[in-house]
């Protein structure tokens, strides 16, 4: 099969909406179209146990076997998320859970006020954390940005973050849905209660390491792939195209996953033409050789180097 669209799950929370574009978290499944076809419908993970190396790639399928290892979402905050960090694999391994998460984001068209955690600005220990969290000053230790459009920033598990009120923007994860919950601002639930916190499971979590400066440094140009993250997980670059293109897969031995940001334009892969819209993901096999585009579009590409 030439390529995948899918169904998105769009999830309502207590700080605005996430909707969950490419995912094989059990009991969010995303169901996918084959080559369009919406009365063809299977779960991405479905996908995985009948094409196996075909779409993920060979050493992708070697790695992660039947279930497919990234999750794609579309952010749109309303209030400030809570307080955050995510565990390595190793530690969420000793802590009883399949994996842990790394992710990234690529800032969208968001509001002129959008602000967001990434990393620590201040060196603490594990017990300074504990007591900051108590007294409702662990957000001073945080690194804050005013985000805008084509702002990314990476999050390697075990780095402390949050997305704030009037940020839209793309995720890129591992397939997990492991977060520990830090700091919530003494926000309550639907019923009234605290939300529940994790200061014990994010203690064993963090990184405590600082750097100058969280955002990821690129300079923005125009019809070429430019690379924002490169890391075990995924390599994700964008694409900013006013005119025609061929990419050239054919050495690849991952999947691809192209992530419609802005525009629309039209995909000719391995011969069969589609349409990439903003707002939604298309899965490439790891079988396909070229992708020839036409239009003006801007969408981020990712893909797994196992």
């Amino acid at each position: 099969m030439k390529y995948y669209k899918f169904t998105p799950l769009l999830k309502t929370l207590i700080w605005g909406t996430e909707s969950w574009q490419i995912s094989g978290v059990a009991g969010s499944e995303t169901l996918c179209s084959v080559s369009g076809d919406s009365t063809t419908t299977k779960t991405i993970n479905d996908l995985v146990r009948e094409e196996k190396a075909a779409l993920l790639g060979e050493a992708n399928f070697q790695r992660f076997g039947d279930e497919f290892p990234l999750l794609i979402k579309f952010i749109d905050a309303h209030q400030d998320l809570s307080i955050q960090v995510h565990p390595t694999d190793e530690i969420a391994h000793r802590q009883g859970k399949p994996r842990g998460k790394t992710e990234m984001w690529y800032v969208m068209d968001s509001a002129p006020t959008a602000k967001l955690y990434n990393g620590l600005k201040m060196q603490i220990t594990p017990e300074q954390y504990k007591a900051m969290v108590v007294n409702d000053t662990i957000c001073d230790a945080l690194a804050q940005y005013d985000v805008k459009e084509g702002d990314c920033f990476f999050i390697p598990a075990g780095r402390i973050h949050a997305i704030g009120a009037g940020c839209y923007l793309a995720e890129i994860q591992q397939t997990s849905d492991v977060t520990y919950r830090i700091y919530d601002y003494k926000r309550r639930d639907k019923d009234g209660n605290l939300r529940q916190l994790h200061t014990q499971e994010a203690a064993e979590s963090i990184d405590y390491t600082i750097l100058s400066d969280y955002r990821q440094q690129y300079q923005p140009v125009q019809n070429e792939g430019q690379l924002l993250v490169e890391c075990p997980y995924f390599n994700t670059a964008v694409y900013n195209l006013t005119e025609p293109m061929e990419i050239d897969y054919s050495e690849l031995d991952s999947f691809v996953i192209l992530i419609g940001l802005k525009g629309e334009g039209t995909l000719i892969i391995d011969g069969e033409e589609t349409i990439l819209h903003a707002g939604e993901s298309i899965l490439i096999p790891a079988t396909a050789k070229e992708v020839r585009t036409e239009g003006t579009m801007k969408f981020l590409e990712t893909y797994v180097l196992s």
